[in-house]
């Protein structure tokens, strides 16, 4: 979405603050009085639905109570005044119940009806109408235009016929201040001329540093002079839009603006004020941008929560609630399939049923259709079931390059949890889509239906894009001559057209390593294509950017789409690839592998467009890939060099004022743009741009890899599939197609391309599929009048139900809206007919009159068929052809443990939302990740206690010691830390492992305690997990005291403990200190939970133990204390340490002395 309408409150800031601080427009765009600035106020009143009560006075500033006032809804209203909505020259007293009075209730303007629910209150300004004055600056592709009339307010009239005009083109300068005065202001009294004059050079200035694309004022006051002052200027009603794509640029400006600080104290105070107030922190100084929704249209929760979820994506999400009780739903996917099926569920008489309008596309993951659906399927299942049911049609026309099936499992996901609600509510499902793994997403959504209970009928590309409506509506098209089903329905006029499928992936005859028939092995440089750069580029018509040598380069790392063009190209039989290499300013200078065929070829990666073009004087077509935030600087760059003829823009959000640029300066060089915010365009056996055309077994299906007869210009780029599809199957099929892309400003138009396809002597027929918005369908049909266009033209606009809706609705596209009854779809399609363009009477009849166009050309001679050529077979790549399921592999690793591939992270099959609700704790997370369970809480708490217990033990112990002299010797905390673990084994640490095994063996093999102790003392054999170097008896450990109370009270058996304290008994009989220490304890105590907790059986518990995992809580408790003694040391800034001579006994033999090898004792 671009251009959107702001409340009048927002852009009556924007003037306040930036009036006086935008940076000039041109550098003599210099203010020459000296211009009192308006100073700011204005007070936003809302209306709380919650608590059915306005902003209370304790938030308004404090003007409100001492000035007369103007006050009125703030919703994107028109004549407010002719609608009795304007309350003026109140006090705060009168305003308030005035407000109060309105606010909440339900007010009719004109056709529409909406809820009051946001004012905006300012100072009443007593002026002779004489000083009323209107001015707008409005955008359109050619530059901006100011507006002006010496008469204003609200009685202007026709403000067209009026008004006086400057242009300002976007590749001119800035006019001079005598320019501006005898263009507008011829009727301006002399002595306000120059206030005038400065005004608008400063409201210009904004409007184009905010990337405001409207802004109307009326009326504009200029009070007169007062005491040799200058006159003043005063600004009473607004109306304004902004660029929502220029977001990226301009929010921080948008945010200060709305910033009620700065304007109630200096900025300096402000700003330390703003930053030390708690409260919600936003992402630039002040809060962000509102847009509201047009007046009669409140966003419902749903929408508000579709389009939070749209803002925080690359993907697009749109919803729109047309009628809640509506019967018919739908789910789309595409800009331009979503307004197609609306058209055709309005043509078909239920306009008055249609709930909803939206769409989904841009690749959503899973989670995202997932929230996307439910949040629909939720809206369709509320109330009281209507006796006939309802409908849900999840269509969209051929994907490029978005998983079907990967989206369908979103969806899926959705209808399963309202599987009863669906029922209940009678609920038909229909469903049509094609594009990559569509058979998949088909299959599963028809078996959905067998397992739901919920009837759902599929469809595939083979059924024209809004077949399934009529039979999801119950309407009967059999009795349509041209109806699009049956022996007479769409169906291919070339004989011998080889099956639509790409070879699953496999091993190559050729393999690295094979032997040949001579005997010579296949070497890797055998398996390299190598393609030398040739010179400068063949030249070619200007008509025909496209062809069989066409090289390009490719900027921004994407390596999908480079394959897709290389697939392309070897499928129609190129000689070279159409890419020469990729431009990547990030990166560094590389080179990356892709196939050609069966065998690979090597493609550079330049980091500059200087080097690029340099090294490779063929390429002329740049494919730029760069996000909406580079791509203006990027494409600017690329214009400066002579031997670029064509870029292709795929970004989608670029601000309208950088594509205004883009294309007015391409234009001057002489350079096609196709875009921004299109997928591109294909010219079959020639040429692919990125993705268009979708994947291998789509082009092979739509007949891509070689040339037809057909040109046709669109803006949708999945609507161009749908076309290469429909024209595969009723001509033979497509010549060139281009989707110019949906923004309101596209770097090319219809014209551009339909005049190129004029001129082209092999382009027999042309189609344009247009739509609702802007006026570019009115340049074709001059050129027709004119006799410029000559060969048939086969003609739609989408959008036809736009008059059907009762409010305002932004389609997909940036530029579907119409702002004149001449830019409604209607309109345009009525024009076209006129015309003499084949015009059908609704969408579903293309493909018909397309038909019957192109074989009256046949039978005219003016096109021969040719025989069909097979295309070569283009191995699927490998991890396509895996997520396809076609092929299998055996996995490198298994993993069984944690998982996070799907919308949440798992532990063990637990979401991690869950085990933060669940409060299940670190040790609850061990246990999880560990052994794969969940554990008693008892027995948690005690995994707890051991890395509590273990967590240190002083710096004196080896890894401790190890530790702090690594991180004194300057190592970072990973190298200090790894220093210290490396210590642990069985002389430090590893004695819990040896513990639980040398007790738990004694006890399982019957030994009594004393057995025990007197069988390892015969074997020489230390008892691991006996005895303590200073703590005894009567000096006990409170460590093992703490873990023997817990595990006393907690475990429900410890019958390992209690065989180790009788142990404990037999060697303290002998020496006090040979006590059960706290490695032991830990030991045997865990043994019992392994055992004795229910979780395990007796195999997983010895397992456990011998694969050491009881080393493992003595690893993780003991980080803890090693990265605490490593940030101590830097901490206190420890310098290297040198440990003292004095301390270490080197005794070195004399070298007359024979070399004896000693074993130390």
């Amino acid at each position: 979405m671009s251009s959107k309408a702001i409340r009048e409150y927002d852009a009556k800031l924007l003037l306040a603050y930036w009036l006086e601080r935008a940076p000039p427009v041109a550098p003599h765009a210099q203010v020459k009085t000296k211009f009192v600035y308006p100073a700011v106020k204005v007070a936003q009143i809302s209306w709380d639905p919650e608590t059915d009560s306005i902003t209370p006075d304790t938030k308004l500033p404090g003007w409100v109570f001492n000035t007369k006032l103007v006050a009125k809804p703030d919703q994107l209203i028109k004549r407010r005044g002719k609608a009795g909505l304007l309350a003026l020259n109140k006090t705060w007293d009168e305003a308030r119940p005035w407000i109060a009075q309105r606010a909440g209730k339900p007010q009719k303007v004109e056709s529409i009806t909406g809820t009051l629910n946001n004012f905006i209150v300012e100072p009443f300004l007593p002026h002779p109408s004489h000083t009323e004055y209107y001015v707008c600056i409005t955008s359109a592709r050619e530059g901006d235009s100011i507006l002006f009339t010496h008469e204003g307010g609200v009685d202007i009239g026709d403000v067209d016929a009026k008004a006086l005009v400057l242009n300002l083109p976007v590749t001119e300068a800035f006019p001079s201040r005598e320019t501006i005065a005898s263009t507008l202001l011829p009727h301006v009294p002399a002595e306000k001329k120059d206030t005038l004059v400065d005004f608008l050079i400063r409201l210009y200035s904004v409007y184009v540093d905010l990337h405001f694309a409207y802004l109307e004022i009326n009326p504009l006051v200029v009070l007169d002079a007062v005491n040799g002052g200058e006159p003043q200027v005063c600004y009473l009603d607004m109306a304004a839009k902004l660029d929502q794509t220029a977001e990226s640029i301009c929010g921080p400006k948008w945010a200060i603006a709305r910033d009620l600080s700065v304007y109630e104290r200096n900025e300096a105070e402000a700003t330390k004020v703003a930053s030390g107030k708690a409260g919600k922190i936003s992402a630039d100084r002040g809060p962000p941008m509102v847009w509201p929704a047009p007046f009669g249209r409140d966003l419902t929760k749903e929408e508000a929560y579709i389009q939070k979820l749209d803002a925080s994506t690359g993907a697009s999400l749109k919803l729109t609630v047309l009628n809640p009780e509506g019967r018919i739903w739908t789910m789309v996917a595409g800009g331009g399939a979503s307004v197609v099926y609306s058209d055709a569920i309005a043509a078909h008489g239920f306009a008055d049923e249609l709930a909803n309008y939206g769409e989904y596309s841009g690749a959503p993951t899973e989670g995202q259709t997932y929230e996307y659906a439910k949040t629909i399927i939720d809206l369709i299942t509320r109330g009281v079931p209507n006796p006939q049911g309802k409908i849900l049609i999840i269509g969209g026309g051929i994907a490029n390059f978005t998983n079907v099936a990967s989206t369908f499992k979103g969806i899926i996901r959705a209808l399963k949890e309202f599987k009863s609600q669906l029922i209940a509510h009678q609920v038909k499902i229909f469903v049509r889509r094609g594009g990559p793994n569509y058979q998949e997403g088909l299959k599963a959504m028809s078996l959905l239906g067998e397992s739901l209970g919920v009837p759902i009928r599929v469809f595939g590309p083979a059924t024209h894009i809004t077949e399934i409506v009529p039979l999801a509506l119950g309407i009967d098209m059999t009795k349509n001559k041209r109806n699009n089903i049956g022996r007479d329905g769409l169906h291919s006029v070339q004989p011998d057209t080889p099956p639509a499928q790409v070879a699953a992936a496999g091993e190559p005859n050729d393999t690295l390593g094979s032997i040949h028939p001579d005997g010579e092995r296949t070497q890797p440089s055998d398996l390299l294509v190598h393609f030398d750069s040739k010179g400068a580029s063949t030249s070619r018509p200007h008509y025909r950017p496209f062809d069989a040598s066409t090289r390009s380069f490719v900027y921004g790392l994407q390596p999908r789409a480079i394959q897709g063009m290389l697939d392309f190209d070897y499928s129609c039989g190129r000689q070279a690839p159409s890419v020469a290499a990729m431009i990547y300013p990030f990166g560094g200078h590389h080179i990356q592998k892709f196939y050609w065929g069966t065998k690979e070829t090597l493609l550079p990666v330049y980091t500059s467009f200087q080097e690029a073009v340099a090294k490779h004087q063929d390429v002329d077509v740049v494919v730029n890939f760069a996000s909406s935030r580079s791509v203006y600087s990027s494409t600017l760059e690329c214009l400066e060099f002579t031997q670029i003829k064509a870029i292709a823009l795929i970004a989608e959000g670029v601000p309208e004022r950088h594509a205004r640029e883009i294309l007015w300066k391409a234009k001057e060089k002489g350079v096609l743009i196709i875009g921004p915010a299109t997928v591109g365009g294909i010219k079959p056996g020639c040429f692919r741009i990125g993705n268009s055309g979708g994947m291998m077994d789509n082009i092979i299906a739509s007949k891509l890899y070689r040339a037809g007869s057909v040109g046709y210009v669109s803006k949708s780029g999945g609507m161009s599939n749908e076309l290469n599809n429909i024209l595969s199957l009723v001509t033979n099929g497509t010549y060139e197609g281009i989707a110019i892309g949906g923004d309101r400003y596209p770097g090319s138009t219809f014209i551009d391309h339909l005049l190129r396809y004029e001129q082209d002597p092999e382009c027999k027929m042309l189609v344009l599929l247009g739509e609702v918005g802007g006026i570019e369908e009115y340049r074709v049909i001059d050129a027709v009048k004119k006799g410029i266009i000559r060969k048939p033209i086969v003609a739609w606009a989408i959008g036809t139900c736009a008059k059907m809706f009762a409010t305002e609705v932004q389609f997909g596209h940036a530029g579907s809206m119409a702002n004149s009854d001449m830019e409604t779809a209607d309109a345009k399609n009525n024009a076209m007919r006129a015309a003499g363009f084949v015009v059908p009477d609704t969408f579903e009849e293309l493909p018909h009159v397309l038909k019957e166009t192109y074989e009256k050309l046949v039978r005219s001679g003016a096109i021969r068929p040719k025989p069909e050529v097979e295309p070569p077979v283009i191995p699927m790549d490998y991890k396509w052809a895996q997520e396809l399921g076609l092929i299998r592999k055996p996995a490198a690793f298994i993993s069984t443990i944690s998982d996070e591939r799907g919308q949440e992270l798992l532990y063990a099959g637990m979401r991690i939302s869950d085990v933060f609700k669940e409060d299940i704790g670190l040790g609850g997370v061990v246990s999880l990740l560990w052994f794969k369970r969940r554990l008693p809480s008892w027995a948690t708490k005690f995994i707890e206690m051991v890395l509590m217990l273990t967590a240190d033990h002083g710096p004196a112990v080896s890894g401790a010691m190890n530790t702090i002299v690594a991180s004194r010797a300057g190592k970072d905390l990973i190298s200090s830390l790894a220093s210290g673990l490396l210590t642990i084994g069985s002389r430090f640490g590893g004695a819990l492992d040896e513990a639980a095994v040398m007790f738990s063996n004694a006890r399982d093999t019957g030994l009594t305690p004393r057995e025990f102790v007197d069988n390892s003392r015969k074997a020489n054999k230390l008892i691991s997990g006996i005895g303590h170097k200073i703590k005894s008896v009567n000096n006990p450990d409170l460590r093992v005291e703490l873990v023997k109370e817990y595990v006393h009270k907690n475990f429900p058996s410890h019958s390992l403990l209690d065989y180790a304290l009788a142990v404990e008994k037999v060697t303290t009989s002998k020496k006090d200190t040979l006590i059960l220490n706290v490695d032991g304890c830990i030991a045997v105590c865990f043994v019992d939970l392994l055992r004795d907790s229910g979780a395990f059986t007796p195999e997983e518990a010895d397992e456990y133990i011998k694969i050491g995992t009881l080393n493992g809580l003595f690893v993780l408790g003991r980080s803890i204390g090693f990265i605490g003694h490593h940030l101590d040391q830097k901490r206190l800034r420890a310098p290297l340490y040198r440990h003292p001579a004095d301390d270490i006994f080197i005794n070195m033999a004399d070298v007359s002395q024979p070399r004896v090898l000693g074993r130390m004792h």
